[in-house]
C-alpha cells in the first residue's frame, strides 16, 4: 500500500523545507546552530502540520547522530529510561549527543518529565520536544529552563501554494495523473495553514476522480468531496482544533447549547479535560472580561475541580462553567487594552520611568530626584489625586476603552470622576 501523500512529500533537507523562515532561513537562529553542527535542547511549539517532526528529523540527519523518537501518548517512564540508556552506550567521544524527539511532549506526566532531567542536563541526549500547547503550562519548570522554546507559525498562502506545486510536479503518484490546478481558494481555506491537511485534501480530491481523466481542481470540487467525506482529510486528528475553535466561538457568541454540544464532541473524542478547562479560563478573561469578572473565578474553580475529582465527574463543573460563560455579558476591553499597550511599547521602546514614580532605596537615588513629587493616593479625598503615571512621550495615550455592560459602565464612570476629560468618549 502506498504511503500517504504527506509522508511521501516529507522534506529530507532544510533546502526542501517549506515555511518557518524566522527559524531556518538564512542567518536564522536554528539554521546557524544546525550549520555549526551543535544544537542545544529545545521545544518546538506550534499548530499541527507546520513541520515540527520533519524539522527534528532533518536536524538529526544533518548532524549524523542517532535519532530516538518517543510519543508522549504511548510511552512511559520505563521507555524514557531505556532510550537514555541506549543513548549513553551509543555516544562517542566528541560526537554530538543523540537526539531524543518527543512528540506531544505536553502530554508527558511530571514523572516522565522528571526522568528526562538528568540526561538533558548532562548532555546524554539533546531533547527536541514538539507541542501544540503552550509549554509554560505543561512542561515542568526545571525541564523548561534547560530548553529554548521556538514558536512555529501556520504556513502562509505562498508556502501552501509552493507545496501544492511541488506535490503535483514531484510526487511519483500524482505525476501519473493529469492535474490542472484551476482554483485553490477552498484548498487553502480548509487547510488553515496546515501542510498535512492540505496534502490530505488534495489526495482525497485526486483519488476521487477517474484514474484516466484529467483532474481539474476547483473550489466546487473540493467542497463537494469534503461534504461527501468530511473526515477523510482529518486522519491525524486535526479536527480537534476546528472543534475547540467552534467551542470558544459559541461561548463568545452567547450560545450555551452550541457550546455544550462542542464540549460533548471533545469529551466523546477523548479530549484531555485539562485542555478544555484551560480554554475556559482563557475565554473567561478574553471574551467575558470586565463585563462579568466572576466568570474568571468560576472558570478557574472549574479547572481546580477537574484536577481534584478527575473524570468522568469533572464534566459537570466544566459544563457549569461553559454555560455560565456563554450566558454572561461579553467584553474584550482588557484583551484589547493589553494588546494596545504591547503595540505601544514595541513602537516606543524603553521610555524612562518618570522620576516621581521611581523607587529610591539609596541616598544617591534620593539626591538624583527619585521619588520626588510622588503623591500618595490614600492621603487624598476619595483615595485619588491627579498625577502623571505614563512616560512624557506617551502621557496622553488611551489604552483601555470601556465597553457597554452594566459592570464595565461602573468602572468607566469611576474613571470619569477621577480623570474627567481624559476618559470622555
Amino acid at each position: 500500500m502506498s504511503q500517504p501523500l504527506a509522508e511521501r512529500l516529507r522534506p529530507r533537507t532544510l533546502d526542501d523545507y517549506i515555511g518557518q523562515h524566522h527559524l531556518v532561513g538564512e542567518g536564522a537562529v536554528l539554521r546557524r546552530m544546525i550549520d555549526a553542527g551543535r544544537i542545544s535542547s529545545f521545544i518546538l511549539w506550534g499548530p499541527p502540520g507546520v513541520g515540527k517532526t520533519t524539522l527534528a528529523q532533518i536536524i538529526a540527519h544533518k548532524l549524523e547522530v542517532p535519532f530516538y523518537t518517543l510519543s508522549a501518548v504511548t510511552s512511559g517512564v520505563k521507555d524514557v529510561r531505556d532510550v537514555i540508556e541506549r543513548a549513553q552506550k551509543e555516544r562517542f567521544f566528541n560526537q554530538a549527543s543523540p537526539i531524543l524527539f518527543i512528540d506531544e511532549i505536553h502530554r508527558f506526566s511530571k514523572s516522565q518529565q522528571d526522568s528526562l532531567l538528568g540526561a538533558v542536563e548532562k548532555g546524554v541526549v539533546t531533547l527536541i520536544g514538539a507541542t501544540t500547547e503552550n509549554p509554560s503550562f505543561e512542561v515542568i519548570r526545571p525541564l523548561l529552563s534547560r530548553c529554548q522554546v521556538y514558536v512555529l507559525q501556520s504556513l502562509e498562502k505562498e508556502d501552501l501554494l509552493l507545496l501544492l506545486d511541488r506535490a503535483i510536479r514531484t510526487d511519483y503518484v500524482l505525476k501519473e495523473r493529469n492535474i490542472e490546478m484551476k482554483e485553490t481558494g477552498a484548498l487553502l481555506r480548509y487547510s488553515g495553514g496546515d501542510a498535512r491537511k492540505l496534502l490530505n485534501i488534495l489526495e482525497l480530491v485526486v483519488e476521487s476522480e477517474e484514474s484516466d481523466s484529467t483532474v481539474v481542481v476547483t473550489d466546487e470540487l473540493v467542497n463537494l468531496r469534503l461534504q461527501q467525506n468530511p473526515l477523510a482529510y482529518d486522519k491525524d486528528g486535526e479536527m480537534h482544533y476546528d472543534i475547540i475553535s467552534a467551542f470558544i466561538k459559541s461561548i463568545r457568541g452567547s450560545d450555551p447549547d452550541a457550546a455544550l454540544y462542542w464540549m460533548a464532541r471533545m469529551i466523546e473524542g477523548g479530549e484531555d479535560p485539562q485542555f478544555i478547562a484551560r480554554r475556559l479560563v482563557i475565554s473567561a478573561a478574553e471574551d467575558i472580561g470586565l463585563a462579568n469578572p466572576n466568570a474568571l473565578l468560576l472558570a478557574n474553580a472549574a479547572f481546580d475541580a477537574v484536577m481534584k475529582i478527575g473524570w468522568p465527574e469533572g464534566r459537570i463543573p466544566l459544563a457549569e462553567a461553559t454555560v455560565y460563560l456563554a450566558t454572561s455579558p461579553k467584553s474584550n476591553s482588557a484583551y484589547l487594552g493589553i494588546d494596545a499597550a504591547l503595540s505601544l511599547v514595541r513602537e516606543t521602546g524603553n521610555l524612562p520611568v518618570p522620576l516621581p514614580l521611581r523607587n529610591a532605596p539609596t541616598k544617591l537615588m534620593k539626591s538624583l530626584g527619585y521619588h520626588d513629587g510622588y503623591k500618595y493616593a490614600h492621603d487624598y479625598p476619595g483615595n485619588f489625586v491627579e498625577q502623571q503615571y505614563l512616560p512624557d512621550e506617551v502621557r496622553h495615550q488611551r489604552l483601555w476603552h470601556a465597553q457597554h455592560s452594566p459592570s464595565e459602565e461602573k468602572l468607566y464612570q469611576q474613571m470619569l470622576r477621577c480623570w474627567g476629560k481624559r476618559y470622555e468618549k
